[in-house]
């Protein structure tokens, strides 16, 4: 895959979410909370006004609806501005 993104906007691969609760029941795709947290696979080289501070292989939190979600080669990703990345993890 060779992807670039544009601008202030980075490539994210969310953590997969949680598939078996504690008391082991299966949850099923329809009702799976949507990931909070997930890896910057490649990031724009940002704007006049607003640097790129991410960086390739950063483990990041981001807003509950945040993002597009795409899907290259059979694998889902999101593609979002910086400004909606909430922190960094490490």
């Amino acid at each position: 895959m060779n992807i670039k993104p544009l601008a202030d906007r980075v490539l994210i691969s969310p953590t997969p979410a949680e598939e078996v609760t504690m008391s082991g029941i299966i949850i099923p795709d329809s009702a799976k909370e949507k990931p909070l947290k997930g890896k910057v696979i490649a990031v724009g080289t940002g704007t006049k006004d607003e640097e790129m501070v991410l960086k390739v292989d950063d483990e990041v939190l981001y807003g509950k609806y945040a993002g597009t979600e795409i899907e290259l080669e059979g694998t889902k990703y999101l593609i979002m501005r910086q400004s909606d990345v909430l922190a960094v993890i490490g």
